[in-house]
């Protein structure tokens, strides 16, 4: 049994419908919902090593949550070419994202992004219910594709760079208010993150405790 305040590493394999096996790694843990981060595309050359990526992970499964991270095909361990294809990497997601759920007990799992990657997780969220969204660093979701929308089917989160000149922060401040949604920016943080990285933790694992019913401390 893992408890609270493990963390505890292991290797995982994520087979593809095509044959390939992408490189994958997971935490246990027993409480619920699970989280699936969604590493940086082959496109903007980065993987589940990201630094982003390892926070989430320790933060979210620190409080006793599984995760999963992955490798799109062809970076690191996985198997294939990088691929340049939103939809291949849509079908990557969804084999991490079958995954994640089996690693949950079958529910839901709040699926975070990194970078372009966004656009991965708002086409998952058509194909698979979830139980919540974080997107870190957006760069192809926009305000605009919140604004239109009456009401969101999960709890969603959206954290910047304070930094980051690219983030039109007063237009997603807006939006999310409307939709009790979660806005953060990062102090002093570029989107490297090299300064105030546990912020992004904590941001995360605030949506998460959220989604459980759990009061995270402020």
């Amino acid at each position: 049994m893992v408890v609270k305040g493990q963390y505890l590493e292991r290797p995982t394999l994520i087979p593809l419908a095509n044959g390939l096996v992408l490189e994958g790694v997971s935490h246990r843990g027993e409480l619920r919902p699970g989280l699936l981060v969604l590493p940086p595309p082959p496109i903007e050359g980065s993987g589940m090593d990201h630094v982003v990526g390892a926070e989430l992970a320790y933060a979210i499964s620190h409080q006793g949550h599984p995760t999963l991270r992955f490798n799109y095909r062809g970076v690191g361990g996985s198997q294939g070419e990088p691929s340049r294809s939103p939809q291949e990497w849509v079908e990557d997601a969804v084999a991490a994202l079958q995954l994640a759920m089996d690693n949950s007990g079958g529910e839901r799992v709040v699926v975070a992004t990194i970078g372009a990657s966004d656009a991965v997780a708002l086409r998952l969220s058509e194909l698979q219910p979830l139980a919540g969204l974080i997107l870190i660093n957006p760069s192809m979701a926009r305000p605009s594709d919140f604004e239109s929308r009456a009401a969101l089917a999960w709890p969603l989160a959206v954290i910047v760079a304070e930094l980051d000149q690219g983030q039109d922060r007063a237009r997603w401040a807006a939006v999310l208010e409307r939709h009790d949604a979660v806005f953060t920016v990062v102090p002093g943080a570029t989107r490297t993150y090299h300064r105030n990285l546990p912020m992004v933790g904590k941001a995360a694992a605030s949506l998460v405790g959220r989604v459980s019913g759990r009061v995270e401390p402020g």
